[in-house]
Order: structure tokens, then sequence, then C-alpha cells
């Protein structure tokens, strides 16, 4: 069973056409913070990341951000986060929110959260962790990322056990449930991401 405190949440700086995405977002951080979880995320304030964010804060949960330089100003770092780091850029941005989490999840976003998905998926595919990924499929969301991954299967690129490497659930309810039933993760001190 895995032991989850920090949370890796990617997610949209944007809140999308559906106004379901939003009440998700808070939904999540409301689950976040009553079970004391501490969020790790892009530390804007702004669309799902910024909901997410404030509504951790507001159910007791502690929030880490990490911020580009560049986006800093964009995205408005969120304010009254436990603590919230401003990186040089984007690479290091995602090794820096790698390396202070236990578990990573996706919620609705754009290509920034299909890029920051597909790559924990990609490393854990390379044994370089074994952290638990879940992808929350609100309405249907990540269905056709999904059904794209089933195609590269299809066509024999990867193996049906890429399916393995992450868990979908359709509701923010059954996040935390998922990640405690994936096994515990096992460290390699011979693999290292760079």
């Amino acid at each position: 069973m895995a032991k989850v405190q920090s949370v890796c949440v990617y997610c949209g700086s944007k809140t999308g056409r559906n106004k379901a995405f939003a009440k998700v977002a808070e939904d999540f951080g409301r689950i976040l913070g009553n079970n004391q979880k501490t969020m790790v995320y892009g530390g804007g304030s702004i669309g799902l990341m910024g909901i997410t964010a404030r509504s951790t804060i507001k159910h007791g949960g502690d929030v880490i951000g990490i911020i580009p330089e560049h986006l800093d100003s964009i995205e408005i770092g969120q304010k009254g986060l436990k603590e919230l780091h401003v990186v040089p850029n984007m690479h290091i941005r995602k090794r820096q929110m790698f390396d202070v989490s236990d578990s990573f999840v996706s919620l609705p976003g754009s290509i920034g959260t299909l890029d920051e998905t597909i790559e924990v998926i990609t490393w854990k595919q390379l044994n370089l962790h074994d952290k638990p990924i879940i992808i929350v499929n609100a309405d249907g969301y990540w269905t056709p990322f999904l059904d794209m991954l089933d195609n590269i299967i299809d066509e024999e690129f990867c193996t049906p056990e890429t399916r393995d490497l992450f868990h979908v659930v359709d509701s923010v309810d059954d996040v935390l449930d998922a990640i405690k039933a994936q096994p515990e993760p096992v460290i390699d001190p011979k693999n290292t991401l760079f």
C-alpha cells in the first residue's frame, strides 16, 4: 500500500469550457485539505491550478508551488502557500515538483498538463520511479488520450503493460483510495532521472 503525504497536481491554468471542471478542482482541493495532504503544483493563482490550491488551503492542507520566472508574472504566483519557489526554467520546475511529491494526479488541462502527465508515465516506464500516477477522467476528459494510447499499443509501439503504469478514476472522490491501492514505491538507487 502506497503511503502518500504529498500529491503533485497537474491541471490547467485556465478553467476551460466545461464549468464542471472548476468544481472538480475545488472538490479535489477540499479532499486534499481535509486529509492533511500537501499539494504540490505549478504555483499559479489562475485557472484550475489556482482553484485547487486555494481550496486545499481553505480546508487545512499545505500547498507548495513551483513556478518558473517567466510564468510568475503571467500566472501570478498564488498567495498563502506554505512555500512558493520561483525557479529559472520549466525543466527545473518539473524536476522539483517530482522530487517533493509522493504521487501524481492529472486533472483536466492543456498541453502542459498533457506533457507533465506523459513525462511522469515515461519516467515510470523507464524504471526511474515507482510513484503512483492517477488520471482523473472527469466527464470523459482524458478518454481521447486513453484511446490514443490504446492505438499506440495496437500498433505495437508499446506493450499493453503501459496501461498498468497509471490508474484512471472518474471522480476525485476515488483518487486517495486509488493511490493507497498502489504498491509501496520501490526506490532503486542506481536509477536517476538526470
